[in-house]
């Protein structure tokens, strides 16, 4: 049966973008204690130009790492906050996500979305965290690493890819069904990754986002974009982008300062329970069983 979608009001929108501000200035702060290096992209960077806060019918927060940042920051919240208020959440050894990238998540309210009824994680508001990765100049050494983010991405996700088209579908399908032990799919996974994340920046002229989904896994950014940092306003909160932050929105959302077409302008997350009023249910690592999700 077909999950039923949450359909927010405005002022539920609202109230969930003001959560996820709490969730921005800790990660903000825990970055900069560190010495991390993140920028703020997409929708919220859009907001941020457009009109210094929220696009009004946006409800998430990106942030982007440098690869050797963001698997710092993995390693660091786990060490410093692993059953705090906000948790870092990311598919290993003892977790399951569904997701092919860290969150951060507010277990201070409860939200599931509807790729993840059926995954046994604290469901709270999130912020998704990605890295970003180095790509590499050759033709044939860039459709290698395009393959290996394939294999990372299903074996991760294990789930069958969409919007790759009817062939990458298929064959995933048929590999899943192949590869059905945790222990293997591990492996392809943890193989896949290595690979595809080994291109070194100072060889390579160009940057991607290996881990945010099927149709930027495929873009390619000048490197130059991210040679500096600047900074933008966001909701009264000053935040890091890439000094090369315009160049980056062009190339991805073309003229991103006029608004879409107003059957546009709504939530892009399906969102199958929310309550902005009762914390999420937490677990320790006593209590969560090794993740074991065949399709």
């Amino acid at each position: 049966m077909e999950t039923q979608l949450v359909k927010l009001t405005p002022e539920q929108l609202r109230e969930l973008q003001l959560a996820q501000l709490d969730m921005l200035r800790f990660f903000k702060q825990f970055c900069e204690e560190n010495g991390l290096t993140f920028y703020f992209i997409g929708g919220g960077l859009i907001g941020a130009l457009r009109t210094g806060g929220f696009i009004p019918w946006d409800d998430d927060v990106d942030v982007l790492l440098p690869r050797d940042d963001y698997e710092r920051l993995c390693v660091l919240w786990q060490e410093k906050y692993p059953d705090g208020r906000f948790r870092l959440l990311k598919t290993g050894d003892h977790m399951f996500t569904g997701n092919i990238f860290a969150t951060v998540t507010d277990t201070n309210y409860t939200m599931v979305k509807a790729n993840q009824t059926d995954v046994d994680i604290p469901h709270g508001l999130v912020i998704d965290v990605f890295p970003l990765d180095v790509c590499p100049d050759g033709k044939f050494a860039r459709k290698m690493q395009y393959f290996h983010t394939i294999i990372y991405s299903l074996f991760l996700a294990q789930v069958v890819p969409e919007n790759h088209g009817g062939v990458i579908a298929l064959g995933s399908k048929i590999l899943l069904g192949i590869f059905r032990g945790k222990k293997i799919r591990r492996k392809l996974w943890r193989t896949a990754e290595k690979h595809m994340k080994k291109y070194k920046r100072e060889e390579n002229q160009y940057m991607t986002e290996l881990c945010s989904g099927p149709h930027w896994m495929k873009v390619k950014y000048p490197k130059r974009i991210y040679d500096g940092i600047d900074h933008v306003t966001f909701e009264g909160i000053e935040l890091p982008v890439a000094s090369g932050y315009k160049e980056y929105l062009g190339l991805v959302f073309g003229d991103y300062m006029t608004p879409p077409p107003e059957d546009q302008r709504v939530p892009h997350h399906d969102i199958a329970y929310l309550d902005l009023s009762t914390p999420c249910k937490v677990y320790d690592d006593a209590h969560r069983s090794e993740y074991t999700k065949t399709p």
